[in-house]
């Protein structure tokens, strides 16, 4: 042990107990409002729906206790339990290479990983997903779709790190400058090919028929001056009871996605405005704004990576031993180590994040009907079974969204 290893250890338990504090906060808030449905939506919501919809969130909060305790364990076990360790010193015992014994450490490192978040997965699917009538897939869907992940994560994936781990080790002191610039070209270029080449290895996406929808929503892009490469309808309901819509996709690849499910859920005028929703992301410039922000605090961790690398407390202080000192090694326990310290940042990038659906939901008011997104939102909240009493600490800290109350206020506001 070390002095970094002192502040790593607070920095995990800190966080975790700020998370489980907060989870806790969340469920009693929760639990204390589940008999009555808010003023707000008394009209809109039965009690039936709300009450489920309080069941819904304790149930995955109790699951997301254990997970939380599961991740930390692994979290310790990888660092200072000499997991890492372990697996750096086989992979150098059997290869000669250290590029490849570096990549290949590292990619069982993200496999170990895997298999430690598979009984969670399995558990929402079939068992919360499945009481609640929202689980659609099968044990042959669910099988199918975490091999594919798995494949075309190491396809992708250690091609990837290959070329990193050779720019750390080949370009000299402005290497991370380099690395950088190759991570974020490559994630640019799977943005761009998702929505042709990904996407469609896991669900099928059948083009919008020809009719009023259809011709509606070519109304309100043609409106709002926004080009796409076509309109599209995914089985979603074949996994899952839960609806959505997105975008997808850079520049002249961009694709609009509604769930089928959510298609059968609401009426034309509120499908118009939930994209106008999500059309709004686009014109208020929140996509590249996240891009920005994204690419500063990499080239920032990044950075301090460049620093870290040759700082001996660092590899010790995380449980790796000097003799197996090394680029890859800094890599892997620099991206484990850093979302610790990272995890108090949350609240700033949540809050970010709430401001730009606000500034949807303005672009929506005016371009649709802000009755029909009101009433658009409430169906959702309601079929998605979420809970419309969410603790404000909680969803301060966590909520990528408004609360459902806050953010149908600011509608009627606008109405």
């Amino acid at each position: 042990m070390n002095t970094f290893t002192v502040i790593f250890l607070s920095a995990v338990l800190l966080s975790f107990a700020v998370e489980f504090w907060l989870a806790k906060r969340q469920a009693g808030y929760v639990a204390a409002h589940r008999g009555t449905v808010p003023e707000a939506f008394k009209t809109a919501v039965s009690l039936e729906a709300h009450q489920k919809a309080a069941d819904y969130t304790l149930a995955k909060g109790k699951l997301g206790d254990i997970d939380r305790i599961v991740g930390v364990v692994a979290l310790l076990l990888l660092t200072l339990g000499g997991v890492i360790n372990m697996t750096f010193a086989c992979w150098h015992g059997w290869v000669s290479s250290p590029l490849l014994a570096g990549v290949g450490a590292t990619a069982t490192i993200f496999f170990i990983m895997t298999l430690v978040e598979i009984p969670t997965s399995v558990y929402q699917t079939f068992v919360i997903e499945e009481q609640f009538g929202f689980n659609k897939t099968t044990v042959q869907q669910f099988v199918k779709d975490h091999v594919l992940q798995l494949v075309l994560g190491a396809a992708i994936g250690l091609p990837l790190l290959a070329l990193i781990l050779w720019v750390m080790d080949s370009i000299g002191a402005s290497w991370w400058v380099w690395a950088w610039g190759i991570l974020m070209g490559f994630s640019l270029l799977m943005s761009w090919l998702f929505p042709t080449v990904i996407a469609p290895l896991f669900n099928k996406f059948t083009p919008m028929e020809d009719g009023s929808l259809k011709d509606r929503i070519q109304g309100l892009l043609a409106r709002c001056g926004f080009n796409n490469q076509g309109i599209f309808i995914m089985d979603g309901s074949k996994r899952s009871g839960h609806g959505n819509a997105y975008f997808t996709g850079l520049g002249n690849n961009k694709r609009i996605v509604f769930f089928d499910n959510l298609v059968n859920s609401l009426d034309e005028e509120e499908l118009e405005a939930v994209l106008a929703h999500e059309l709004g992301h686009f014109k208020r410039k929140h996509v590249i704004k996240m891009l920005v922000a994204t690419s500063v605090m990499s080239l920032i961790g990044f950075g301090v990576l460049g620093w870290l690398i040759d700082q001996d407390w660092f590899y010790t202080g995380l449980g790796v031993a000097a003799e197996q000192k090394s680029n890859a090694a800094a890599l892997l326990l620099f991206m484990l180590a850093s979302s610790t310290f990272t995890f108090f940042m949350q609240p700033v990038s949540a809050y970010f994040q709430r401001k730009f659906e606000f500034e949807a939901d303005d672009f929506a008011a005016n371009n649709a009907k802000a009755s029909k997104m009101i009433s658009g939102l409430v169906k959702l909240y309601e079929e998605n079974a979420s809970t419309l009493t969410p603790d404000p600490l909680y969803s301060a800290f966590h909520y990528s969204h408004p609360p459902a109350a806050i953010r149908i206020a600011h509608l009627e506001a606008k109405a």
